[in-house]
């Protein structure tokens, strides 16, 4: 198979993720940070050197910042729930992923807190004056994704970063689509929240993520229970990671995410994104000679490797299986649980079909899928 389905997953995985999530389940079955056994110990070292390594990779001084969750949406709830409070004003766009979305719409349903969406152009591009302009005297704070899961629209954090310091809000960054795809320094960009998964562009598997919290930021766990330190305490025990971490972590798997972040490391970031680059726009290169195919995404900005498209008025569920079952090609049809992203870009009554390339695709596999697309356009067309 052909797959081109990496912004919702990454596959496959290096090997050494694979090895490394085999090695410690086998050898280092103790539960990290709850005995002072070998096995536990071990297992406790393997959790805490992952930590080390995604600390180097955001620019995060002390590696205790980082809080291990089962994901981005676990991580984007803890920090919007945990940090807003009632009467506060938050800005945030429309290229959002429903793990913005939801938590924010939540706390405006019940009254919580006031929301603003500031609304992409046609391409999926936002404007940051429309950000600075949004801004009011209660608003506490900007939550924003790096990288849409759409359209594959780049976000110059760093400047959102900016408006955000002179302003003194609180900057919470969804890195779902960015993390170990693009560089991110949490102190050059003004990030006081980092909200990132681990089975993506950081190669690790499913049911693994983080949170990064910038010293001094106020946060209420939505979660308590044993930490494995404190357990006098009768609440949550308030220094991170504790603070965040409540019953016992998934150390085979962040122990293979480490693995994954050491294939970023070896093989160099910038060989990713210039091997990914190539792949995108070999594909819209092809796809621009193709009539009844319709681009959606930036033309005038750089964009992550997402190309989200639609042939005429096929549905894009029929072109999607039509893409698998002949072609042996993986794709995502739908909403992509990005609902407003697609009304920006004016595909919320139809849906589009992504295609999201990874490391591990191969020119030869893009040639072939602009040849697939080409074949079923023509026969669409000639019914």
């Amino acid at each position: 198979m052909s797959y081109f389905d990496n912004a919702a997953t990454s596959y496959p995985k290096p090997d050494e993720v694979y090895s490394v999530l085999i090695e410690t389940m086998k050898n280092m079955g103790g539960n990290p940070g709850r005995g002072s056994h070998r096995m536990a110990l071990d297992a406790f070292r393997a959790v805490y050197e992952t930590r080390v390594k995604l600390a180097k990779l955001f620019n995060i001084d002390d590696p205790l910042k980082i809080a291990f969750t089962q994901n981005a949406t676990m991580s984007l709830n803890l920090a919007i729930k945990g940090v807003f409070k009632p009467g506060d004003h938050v800005i945030t766009t429309s290229l959002e992923h429903n793990s913005v979305l939801r938590p924010l719409f939540s706390m405006k349903d019940e009254g919580k807190i006031e929301l603003t969406i500031v609304e992409a152009d046609g391409q999926g591009v936002i404007s940051l004056d429309d950000i600075e302009e949004s801004i009011k005297e209660n608003t506490r704070g900007i939550v924003i994704t790096h990288a849409s899961n759409l359209t594959g629209t780049i976000i110059p954090i760093k400047k959102v970063g900016e408006i955000g310091k002179k302003h003194d809000l609180l900057l919470v960054v969804d890195a779902s689509q960015s993390a170990g795809v693009l560089e991110i320094d949490v102190k050059d960009m003004n990030i006081d929240i980092l909200c990132f998964t681990g089975h993506k562009s950081l190669f690790g598997p499913q049911g693994t993520g983080g949170i990064y919290l910038k010293e001094g930021v106020e946060i209420t766990p939505l979660m308590e229970g044993g930490s494995g330190s404190h357990s006098k305490l009768r609440r949550q025990p308030q220094e991170m990671p504790d603070l965040l971490e409540c019953g016992t972590l998934n150390a085979p798997g962040i122990a293979a995410l480490g693995a994954g972040v050491d294939f970023i490391m070896k093989t160099g970031m910038e060989n990713i994104r210039k091997h990914e680059d190539g792949l995108t726009e070999a594909f819209i290169k092809g796809l621009q000679e193709i009539d009844k195919v319709r681009i959606y995404g930036p033309e005038t900005v750089k964009r992550t490797p997402v190309v989200a498209l639609n042939i005429g008025d096929i549905d894009p569920a029929e072109l999607s299986a039509l893409l698998d079952e002949e072609y042996d090609i993986a794709v995502r049809p739908g909403m992509h649980c990005a609902p407003l992203a697609h009304r920006s870009i004016g595909t919320d009554e139809t849906g589009a079909v992504r295609f999201s390339f990874g490391y591990f695709n191969t020119a030869k596999e893009v040639s072939e899928a602009i040849e697939a697309i080409k074949e079923i356009a023509d026969f669409y067309e000639g019914k």
